[in-house]
């Protein structure tokens, strides 16, 4: 079956303010909690309830819920899913606590390990440190183990003791008499915050908190053939997951120059080569730059401007793989725009042996033609 809208779930217009979502999610909480609520679809309704609230609650998620539709409430971790709601309640605690103090059976529970947090650090490097790869040197700030408690929170010659608040369970329970009966609440210890133990003498260096920050230098391989924009994944370089958890990564994010000459497509790199009326017409050897260095190319007889020659395997290497791209090099037919007398004599000797008569009776001189003919391929 497609879900219902949200806006429908919770039985309030589009245009609902922050007060009447709650007041609606209140209302229908307290009918369908399947507590209270003994009816077959209690758990179901209570489902799509807690799940409307969590989405249309939020702010952002809302926004992208009245852009998006359902597709965006169930896009990403931490968004309302299928699952979200009665299983894992999400927000359903900070409001349905005020009537219950929690719910039977539902437990928060001692924390277990987490993954750090990822790190991004980004860097910029030449249009010729990403065509062949580089090593860089970088300075990342970052939470580490406190070297001092070695992570126990707690002053060397002294050790960490159970919680008291909740005798080492992590969680501590209330029961609360309301309306609807009796309701058990179990949340995870705010003194300990689940770890089950505390410091009594917490450490000096860290103030009990187990980490510190510091900056560490990392060497970074930037393989041949990255791109502006691309990414490299250091695992376990981003902060120290908690309770045993694994480090979190280290994205480094690639900004490239851009380089005077050249310019990039893909594994290709292109290059705009300007060359005279004479060289297109008769035909040359011309010294060309490459990212390898300077290489001869012809330019044969009757050469039209924008014509395209390709160095094969002068381009850019491919990640992961033995091959190149290509260089291609377009050409310009560039027109001189101001002559002496010697040179519009020849220029007009030389329309005269092309027979001038076929380009009509226009009588202004070669040049001119010229220009307009260039223009009319550039434009």
């Amino acid at each position: 079956m497609s879900k219902r809208d949200y806006y429908e779930v919770l039985g309030i217009p589009r245009d609902a303010d922050e007060s009447a979502i709650k007041s609606a999610y209140r209302r229908l909480a307290r009918q369908y909690h399947p507590d209270v609520n003994k009816s077959d679809d209690a758990e179901e309704r209570f489902k799509e309830i807690n799940e409307a609230h969590e989405v249309l609650s939020n702010a952002e998620k809302r926004q992208m819920y009245d852009r998006f539709g359902h597709a965006a409430a169930q896009g990403g971790s931490g968004q309302a899913g299928p699952g979200a709601g009665f299983g894992g309640f999400g927000g359903f605690g900070d409001i349905f606590e005020e009537f219950f103090g929690g719910f039977g059976g539902m437990r928060a529970g001692p924390r277990g390990p987490e993954r750090g947090d990822d790190l991004r650090y980004d860097i910029e490097i030449t249009f010729q440190e990403a065509v062949f790869g580089t090593e860089k040197e970088i300075e990342i700030p970052r939470l580490e183990t406190c070297p001092v408690c070695q992570g126990s929170g707690a002053e060397p010659g002294t050790k960490p003791i159970r919680c008291p608040q909740c005798n080492g369970s992590g969680e501590v329970r209330r029961t609360q008499q309301t309306i609807l009966g009796s309701f058990v609440s179990v949340s995870t210890c705010p003194r300990c915050n689940g770890e089950r133990e505390i410091a009594p003498t917490p450490c000096t260096n860290c103030r009990g908190q187990k980490r510190v920050r510091v900056t560490r230098k990392l060497s970074v391989t930037i393989p041949a053939g990255v791109d502006d924009g691309m990414r490299i994944r250091l695992a376990g370089e981003g902060e120290p997951g908690g309770r045993g958890g694994p480090a979190g990564s280290l994205y480094v994010v690639l900004h490239v120059r851009p380089h005077p000459l050249f310019q990039r497509q893909e594994a290709d790199i292109l290059l705009e080569l300007p060359v005279n009326i004479v060289q297109a017409a008769l035909g040359a050897e011309i010294e060309v730059p490459t990212l390898d260095g300077k290489t001869m190319l012809t330019v044969p007889t009757g050469t039209q401007h924008g014509a395209v020659f390709r160095l094969r395997g002068k381009g850019v290497p491919i990640l992961r793989s033995t091959r190149r791209g290509d260089q291609l090099v377009t050409v310009h037919v560039v027109v001189p725009e101001k002559l002496n007398d010697k040179q519009r004599k020849l220029l007009k000797e030389l329309g005269e042996t092309l027979g001038l008569e076929s380009l009509g009776k226009d009588t202004r001189g070669l040049f001119e033609r010229l220009l307009d003919a260039v223009g009319d391929a550039f434009g």
